[in-house]
């Protein structure tokens, strides 16, 4: 015997006088408004936290940006148009800021995801205690960045560092890691490079156990040997995942602040090093609009870093288009 299942719209008002009339008629359009409405009420509650401190904050750094605002006085404010993105552009520590970031998390990046996708291809071996090596991995994400900084600075100690003290069985003498050019820059990269490895690999692991195990079956009858199978199946099919976490490890190093400012603390720290030789974005801000109390300028360089960011998800959407269509 066929049945049929009712719709959530299907409303059949029970047999009655001209009461029971107009009382289903209120109900069937209390149904209607519920059945339409209860989507928005569900989702409602994430664009009021995102109207609040999203949308709400970004507005109102943008407003700042064409003011001249004073940490000392909130209250007052003078229009000054685009004078305050003048300023910064015309400042030759913006640049130099702009220019470590990008060494930064080129250095620190690039490493970083090789790593995790290698890491990822061994764990998705059938390994004994597979659990236990994927918490290890993930271990370094939840320690917090003041940690690992505190930590990575006794490390790269120009003084009895371990770092210095390991090299010096291979003939080298101490190396200032916090006032060189490139090595703060390395330090800064390593401290980065060992928190979010992990985190990275990760997520590469959950996209190759996504993989259709028939694809690496076709392979092997073929006569693939293991690193053309990871070269032609695993990485073809990890395209959206690795350009995903290009994206996300390209917004975490614009936004570098804590292991920078910890590396050598003090005021070395908070200025980005003696010379600025590893002064990021974030750093810059910081001493704007916390130091020097102009958050006008600081606000404009919120702004600036936004802005490089969408070029950088440009870059990154434009590379993964054209990586796509030679793929066809």
């Amino acid at each position: 015997m066929a049945t049929t299942t009712p719709t959530r719209g299907a409303y059949t008002p029970p047999p009655g006088g001209a009461a029971s009339n107009g009382r289903s008629k209120w109900r069937a359009r209390l149904w209607r408004f519920d059945d339409k409405a209860s989507p928005y009420a569900y989702i409602a509650p994430f664009f009021l936290i995102f109207g609040a401190f999203g949308l709400y904050p970004l507005l109102y750094t943008g407003w700042i940006a064409l003011h001249r605002v004073e940490m000392t006085g909130l209250d007052q404010s003078e229009w000054v148009g685009w004078d305050n993105f003048a300023t910064i552009l015309q400042d030759s520590e913006f640049w130099t800021a702009v220019t470590n970031t990008f060494i930064i998390g080129v250095i620190s990046t690039v490493p970083q995801l090789l790593v995790a996708l290698g890491l990822a291809h061994l764990l998705n071996y059938k390994l004994r205690a597979s659990t236990f090596w994927r918490t290890v991995i993930l271990t370094p994400y939840a320690t917090s960045v003041a940690t690992a900084a505190l930590v990575f600075a006794l490390v790269f100690r120009p003084d009895g560092g371990l770092l210095n003290w390991v090299l010096h069985f291979f003939g080298s003498g101490d190396i200032d890691w916090g006032n060189g050019e490139w090595t703060s820059k390395i330090a800064i990269s390593v401290i980065v490079i060992w928190r979010w490895t992990g985190y990275n690999a990760l997520i590469y692991l959950a996209a190759m156990q996504a993989v259709p195990s028939d694809l690496y079956e076709a392979a092997s009858i073929d006569g693939a040997t293991r690193w053309q199978q990871f070269r032609k199946v695993t990485i073809p099919s990890l395209r959206p995942t690795i350009l995903f976490t290009i994206v996300i490890s390209t917004i975490g190093s614009m936004q570098l602040f804590g292991e920078p400012l910890l590396l050598q603390g003090g005021t070395l720290g908070s200025v980005g090093g003696s010379e600025h030789q590893y002064e990021t974005l974030s750093i810059y801000l910081f001493n704007y609009g916390w130091k020097l109390g102009h958050l006008g300028p600081a606000a404009a360089v919120a702004w600036a870093m936004l802005v490089l960011l969408l070029l950088i998800a440009l870059i990154n959407w434009i590379v993964g288009r054209f990586v796509r269509k030679s793929a066809v």
